[in-house]
């Protein structure tokens, strides 16, 4: 009895103020989008920082012991816009090889690491040079960004399809839509470098976003057993299961991987940030849109 109790007590709560809940994510949005804003005029007309696969540039992969910050102390002025990451054994943390990133020109590039190491650069020894040009990743870039738009738009036409109603599809977008804000704004602001690879984990989480959107919806639209919040719970129940059982599996791929695999790294981040921000966007925002959407339509 005291259990259902607090079930009850809980359920009148979440009834008197899930508008005002609504606000927080709403204004957590708002801060995203004019940060975004921001950054798209300071930042040359780019919503994200981006690499050298992106920007054109010479990456440089050296399989040799090397002291990262003497590294960078002596190059910083020497290679343009120089990132250096370090790939090390997992178990004994050993340095395996050093990346570094730069939009200084490859022979340029080499001539100058060969002056600070003391010995030649060989490809396919003791070293691996990748050398993109600036329209090749420009044109890359922006094919990526079109490929984002179509996924997320085929998934809105999907969404209005499936359930036919303005507000309720409406909603599972707008979590979709927030997730995505979020996480770009996120990682902006971590300043994280995205990739190719980066970007096709947003292409990823679009997937992640709209499923427990979706689980909600239809437990709330197309059942009819149970009250309105019994049904709300029970998919939240469902729901929040899965997106923790797969939270925690990236989570742990992203400790085995990062020591290792920079894609992967940048891929497992940028998703496990998504389903943080899906928590929130799914269980607030889809939730009392929704159940506002149910209340006016049973009045």
């Amino acid at each position: 009895m005291q259990q259902e109790n607090k079930t009850e007590s809980g359920k009148n709560w979440h009834d008197k103020y899930y508008m005002m809940l609504l606000l927080i994510p709403l204004l957590l949005l708002a801060f995203s989008l004019v940060y975004l804003y921001n950054f798209y005029q300071v930042n040359d007309k780019n919503i994200m920082y981006k690499d050298v696969s992106l920007t054109g540039g010479t990456a440089v992969t050296i399989y040799e012991k090397i002291n990262i910050d003497d590294l960078e102390s002596s190059l910083s002025d020497k290679l343009e816009e120089m990132n250096i990451r370090e790939v090390y054994d997992l178990v004994t943390k050993e340095q395996k090889a050093v990346i570094i990133e730069t939009k200084t020109k490859g022979n340029e590039a080499k001539q100058i690491l060969e002056e600070y190491l003391g010995y030649e650069l060989v490809a396919g020894e003791n070293s691996d040079f990748e050398f993109t040009g600036s329209t090749l990743s420009e044109n890359f870039y922006k094919q990526l960004l079109i490929s984002i738009l179509f996924a997320f738009v085929f998934m809105a036409i999907v969404v209005f399809i499936l359930f036919r109603t303005i507000v309720p599809s409406s909603a599972v977008i707008l979590s979709a839509f927030a997730d995505i804000v979020m996480t770009l704004a996120l990682v902006n602001i971590l300043g994280m470098k995205m990739s190719s690879a980066g970007i096709v984990a947003f292409l990823m989480l679009i997937g992640y976003s709209v499923d427990t959107d979706i689980l909600l919806t239809t437990r709330v639209l197309k059942r009819q057993e149970g009250s309105l919040n019994e049904r709300i719970f029970g998919a939240f129940k469902t729901g929040l299961t899965m997106t923790l059982t797969s939270l925690l599996a990236i989570i742990f791929a992203l400790f085995v991987v990062k020591s290792f695999s920079i894609v992967l790294t940048q891929i497992f981040t940028i998703l496990a940030i998504g389903l943080g921000f899906d928590i929130f966007n799914t269980w607030i925002t889809n939730v009392s849109i929704l159940k506002w959407y149910m209340e006016k339509k049973t009045q």
